[in-house]
């Protein structure tokens, strides 16, 4: 539809805040008085607009309405956000929404197309071309003069869609940031070989190695690593495949594509990153590890960088260590009140060993790291030996573990003891010699935090029994063992009530009363957590108190069935005991309680 059919002499009139109230108010998502208070507040930003100086930007209207926390007065949880201001725009205008997919746009259309200054004073950006026609995602169907001029700019005829102003302003801001970086990189590298695809091995005689210093590819790696910052991403993936590569963050527990950039580009990212952790660039054939220290809003963060050759060339991952995220207030990382009381209580013993437990990835470290910091003060010297050291922390003496000279954990863990500890983190208890160690050190005065990879708590011991340790060592030193998962949370802006089928209901063993359904919640996807209805994780624990009836059973090598049947009767929550109170609460979902726990 062309700007002509849907203003016929008409003038540009531009998107206010009262105009959105109205909008809103129309469809019956707002009552009169929430009505009266957006048009208030539209009048107080007239007055703050009249007295500002030039060159000062003014408060986008959709900013402001999203911020004002609006409640759906029609009682049907629709979340008031800029996606639905768009769809509400769109059908006032009589033109379609559009939600832009960045994956699927084309980098030089934008490029050849717009310029970045018109882009952003104007909100809008071309996203495709459709019968001869450019389509433009606009953000104000109604601003007739900017289109028009766009129209002669472009040079063709124009077919208009709306969109939500934030994902206009991020293809914007992503366009002209990493890809347009992305873009120059690969006109500038033309010509060169691709030195990392094993298919292409004939021709390793020719090429030199790409120069890694050139400005585009730093400012590309500039803006990746501030994308999965912002993104609140933990591990970043660049994976080479036969024609491109493919860039993944891990947000929440959960892979997602974020980019695809060229293959040669992605040869320079990759040196570009192994320029910054100090790793050979020359060395492609065998793994690497490195580190690299960034800044980001004030506070620095530590990258931990693995590369691993592969059939198309070098994978990297990068590891982010927010201190904010992984040294947290234990109260913070999903404990249930009682849960907090009883681990407490096992760190403020002065001697004993505490197990962690739990497959990679379900925050072992982040627990473990946190306890150290709640104990930590001048009078007491904390010593971790780690594989490797996670994040660096000034107030705890780190010790990393290095098999090529001779540094295991064993090894360091009886070094350790001559240096005077009082609590001691081992990162993992793998072998006969570590337990045993770290056994002596429990019964010799020092507190002792380690870390195992069973799937229970139960199980934990069990594991140490066959690592060789007597159960009498075991019952005389280990305050408690505790497994844990991390669930991810629904996200607060897009949650709603869905009632679970029988068949789901079955599946976590529960029943609801008759003529009655059990309502859990969901979130139905929305900006704020990249549609995938999820935003932040939390923790589900299984705490077992070593008490007197579990000496009994460990001194009597009962097994870990026995022991945890023992443990639930004396009040021990299990994990999936703790997701069905999490699903109940409203807090995850029950995709989340299967993935995590199982059926």
């Amino acid at each position: 539809m062309t700007v002509q059919d849907i203003h016929p002499g008409r003038r540009s009139r531009d998107v206010t805040l009262s105009y959105l109230g109205e909008l809103l108010f129309n469809a019956g998502f707002i009552d009169d008085k929430q009505r009266a208070e957006v048009d208030s507040l539209d009048r107080q930003q007239k007055v703050s607009a009249r007295s500002k100086g030039r060159g000062e930007e003014e408060q986008s209207p959709f900013k402001l309405a999203v911020q004002m926390n609006l409640t759906d007065a029609s009682g049907g949880g629709t979340r008031i956000d800029d996606f639905l201001l768009a769809r509400l725009i769109a059908e006032e205008a009589g033109l379609h929404f559009f939600k832009i997919d960045p994956l699927k746009l084309d980098a030089d259309l934008i490029e050849s197309k717009i310029s970045r200054p018109f882009a952003r004073k104007h909100r809008m950006i071309p996203v495709a071309i459709r019968d001869g026609k450019l389509v433009v995602a606009v953000v104000n169907p109604f601003d007739v003069h900017s289109i028009d001029s766009y129209r002669t700019i472009a040079g063709q005829e124009i077919d208009l869609v709306v969109s939500a102003e934030t994902d206009v302003m991020q293809v914007i801001n992503e366009f002209y940031g990493f890809r347009a970086s992305v873009t120059k990189a690969e006109r500038d590298l033309k010509g060169g070989f691709d030195l990392g695809n094993l298919e292409q091995y004939v021709k390793l005689k020719s090429g030199a190695e790409i120069e890694t210093s050139d400005q585009h590819i730093v400012n590309a790696v500039d803006y990746l690593l501030q994308h999965a910052y912002d993104s609140r991403a933990s591990d970043i993936h660049v994976e080479p495949k036969r024609e491109y590569a493919q860039i993944r963050f891990r947000i929440d527990g959960v892979l997602h594509e974020i980019q695809r950039v060229p293959k040669l580009v992605n040869l320079a990212v990759t040196s570009r990153l192994k320029t910054m952790c100090r790793m050979d660039i020359a060395e492609k054939r065998r793994p690497q590890d490195g580190r690299i220290k960034t800044d980001h809003g004030g506070k620095e963060i530590e990258l931990r960088v693995s590369t691993l050759p592969t059939a198309f060339g070098e994978k990297v991952v990068m590891r982010i260590f927010d201190p904010e995220v992984l040294i947290r207030d234990l109260s913070g990382l999903g404990f249930y009140e009682d849960e907090l009381r009883i681990f407490d209580e096992w760190i403020k013993r002065p001697h004993g060993i505490i197990l962690v437990t739990g497959p990679t990835g379900s925050g072992k470290t982040v627990t473990l790291y946190s306890a150290l910091k709640n104990l930590s003060s001048p009078e007491i010297n904390i010593t971790t030996i780690e594989d490797p050291i996670e994040m660096v922390w000034d107030e705890f003496n780190q010790t990393p573990v290095q098999p090529k000279i001779g540094i295991t954990f064993a090894t360091a863990l009886r070094t350790i003891l001559r240096q005077d500890p009082d609590i001691i983190m081992v990162g993992e208890i793998r072998d006969e010699e570590t337990a045993q160690n770290a056994i002596q050190a429990a019964l010799t005065g020092h507190l002792v935090l380690s870390t195992l990879h069973t799937n229970d708590s139960a199980s934990s011991i069990t594991r140490l029994l066959d690592l060789g340790i007597q159960p009498f060592l075991i019952s005389s030193t280990l305050i408690g063992t505790m497994a844990q998962r991390l669930m991810r949370k629904i996200c607060d802006d897009c949650k709603r009530n869905r009632p679970l089928t029988v068949e789901e209901a079955g599946m976590l063993n529960l029943q609801a009363p008759t003529g009655k359904r059990i309502i859990v919640k969901e979130g139905a996807g929305c900006n704020r957590c990249r549609n995938t209805g999820y935003f932040g994780r939390t923790g589900i624990f299984e705490i077992l108190s070593i008490d007197n009836a579990i000496r009994d059973l460990i001194d009597r090598k009962e097994d870990f069935l026995k022991i945890k049947d023992m443990a639930v009767k004396r009040g021990m929550r299990t994990l999936r005991q703790s997701a069905l109170r999490k699903l109940a609460e409203g807090t995850t979902s029950f995709e989340e309680v299967i993935r995590v726990t199982g059926i």
